[in-house]
């Protein structure tokens, strides 16, 4: 190594207070990213999201876009839904899609087990369950990389909560895209009280996949989820989460409020509830 070369990895270990302890690449564009923080883990609630950072200096995936150099000792800084159970002492577990033209990513996806990185100090956010009444059911709708707060919500309420009903309308463009099938495919097979929904739009050429094919507000249109689950959309007896494509956060909050439900607006606490991830 040159001097150079260990000056700037000097200079760099200065952000870092975590480690990547685990690494699952579901293909080359999407990745599961465990991340164990060097001192006591904060506490968090389901739903709520992290800062992640590396240094301009970090290596950065070779399929990535050119970019201006940044300052090697800038800290790039992004925030992620975590994905992992609140109830996880040991890492946080976030689900990444690679943007070739972004800053951060394709320095996330170089990462190796092992490397360390930076995270911020505390969880944020109110994308929680927090504001639903315990008598109601919840439709948990995502696009890609928008199911991670679902998976945190579901891993974490699962375990006590047997009389609410959970639904996930999860679509992606093909199967491989589908991240977390096995396990919300298992969990909807144990537990009674949880439907798992996948849907793709691109089923050309995916023969392994035999479910629904569509976009989710036309899914939603055809009452796919009262058929499958038994959870009316209604808003006096159920409250959707979106999460994901603004595009289909549009589309399916408009079909919602023609039904009677409403979106938060700040402290006016209604019965539809986003976080956009563009």
């Amino acid at each position: 190594m040159f001097l150079a070369d260990r000056d700037m990895e000097t200079s760099a270990s200065k952000f870092y207070n975590a480690t990547v302890i685990g690494r699952e690449a579901i293909n080359p564009q999407l990745l599961i990213l465990r991340v164990a923080s060097d001192g006591p883990l904060f506490e968090f609630t389901p739903g709520q999201f992290a800062v992640l950072g590396l240094p301009g200096s970090a290596p950065r995936v070779p399929e990535a876009d050119a970019e201006e150099a940044p300052p090697a000792d800038k800290l790039i800084r992004r925030a992620y839904s975590i994905a992992s159970s609140s109830l996880e002492r040991r890492y946080l577990e976030f689900y990444l899609t690679l943007v070739n033209s972004g800053q951060l990513t394709p320095r996330l996806f170089a990462l190796k087990h092992g490397d360390r990185i930076f995270l911020g100090p505390k969880g944020s956010g109110v994308f929680t369950l927090d504001r639903v009444a315990p008598s109601k059911a919840v439709v948990l709708v995502g696009t890609g990389t928008g199911l991670a707060p679902y998976i945190s919500m579901l891993r974490t309420m699962l375990i006590a909560e047997t009389s609410r009903k959970f639904v996930v309308l999860h679509g992606a463009r093909h199967s491989w895209d589908l991240g977390y099938q096995g396990e919300l495919e298992s969990l909807a097979r144990i537990r009674p009280n949880f439907t798992y929904i996948p849907t793709i739009t691109r089923p050309e050429g995916d023969g392994r996949f035999h479910g629904h094919v569509g976009r989710l507000q036309n899914l939603l249109e055809q009452g796919v989820v009262e058929k499958m689950s038994g959870v009316p959309l209604d808003p006096s007896q159920s409250e959707v989460f979106l999460c994901g494509n603004p595009d289909m956060v549009t589309a399916v909050k408009g079909l919602l409020e023609v039904r009677g439900f409403k979106q938060d607006h700040g402290k006016d606490i209604g019965t539809i509830h986003v976080e956009e991830y563009w």
